[in-house]
């Protein structure tokens, strides 16, 4: 099953910024356990569009879709046999990145 897995910062307490060393040896370990399937860091949410065409015309807005003081900094991808190991990966995640850890299964 696929899970994916986000990188949650918060604005008022980010995690360390040294820790790419740590993040690109956990991501070398995933790929050769084979649970990577994609992975990537997010710019700052000062960067954000959002596009909302539900109405008659388009609304192009700048900044993120919610103001919260905690913001989704980065994603991966997994390939997990279940829950438990998708779990047990990002509690490691979560010590390696120094932030909290978001676990979702794909539909």
């Amino acid at each position: 099953m696929r899970y994916l897995v986000s990188v949650i910062d918060d604005k008022s307490n980010p995690g360390s910024t040294d820790r790419q060393p740590a993040i690109s040896a956990f991501n070398e370990r995933l790929i050769a356990e084979g649970y990577w399937v994609f992975a990537g860091g997010l710019a700052g949410t000062d960067t954000a569009t959002v596009v909302d065409n539900r109405g008659e015309h388009a609304m192009i807005t700048d900044g993120p879709f919610v103001e919260s003081k905690e913001y989704l900094a980065g994603v991966w991808v997994w390939e997990a046999p279940d829950l438990d190991v998708a779990l047990k990966l990002a509690t490691e995640a979560s010590k390696v990145c120094d932030r909290k850890i978001e676990v979702r299964p794909f539909l």
